[in-house]
């Protein structure tokens, strides 16, 4: 039977990098891709990472009940389109999303036997390089990321499982194990 896993964490954490091992070496897991209002940033593909919409496009895929879930985070929205993960669902094929935690807690109420993964960091040290290294952000950004960051870290007991993301691979073999099992 599948499952839908759900991924988790705070920003900066590895959530996408993570995901992103997960989708180049275990591609039997079908890993949502979710709208986002946020600019796309070097590298990212339409598509591939998320779907880049503009506020009102999200805000009618909201009012038309298109998304499973959704939230702001740092000013932008986020949300995982509906359809396709009941499609996936429906055929068997183990799904896995990343989401904010808000997200998270909507899924929990919306999909009550979905398996809840909190990802987090080796240290708040390291949460803290990840975050300033990124060089994506002004610094303003990256002190609300931390901030929130810090609330975000106390909700890890709500999740099923943690995954500390000391090293991507073994995050993502940590991942798929969770997802698998879930499965049985």
């Amino acid at each position: 039977m599948a499952r839908l896993t759900v991924l988790s964490g705070p920003s900066g954490v590895g959530k996408g990098t993570v995901v992103g091992r997960v989708r180049e070496l275990y591609p039997h897991i079908w890993v949502s891709v979710s709208a986002t209002t946020r600019a796309m940033r070097p590298g990212e593909t339409d598509g591939v990472e998320y779907y880049f919409v503009d506020r009102s496009e999200f805000e009618r895929m909201v009012a038309a009940g298109e998304l499973l879930e959704h939230a702001e985070y740092a000013g932008n929205l986020y949300g995982t389109p509906r359809r396709a993960v009941e499609e996936h669902l429906a055929a068997g094929q183990p799904a896995l999303l990343e989401i904010e935690l808000q997200g998270a807690r909507q899924v929990r109420t919306s999909f009550a036997d979905a398996f809840l993964v909190f990802l987090t960091p080796p240290s708040w040290a390291e949460l803290e390089r990840r975050l300033t290294g990124r060089g994506t952000e002004p610094a303003e950004r990256v002190a609300a990321r931390l901030a929130r960051a810090r609330v975000e870290l106390a909700a890890e007991s709500e999740f099923d499982a943690v995954v500390v993301n000391d090293d991507v691979g073994r995050a993502a073999a940590e991942l798929v194990g969770l997802v698998e099992a879930v499965c049985q």
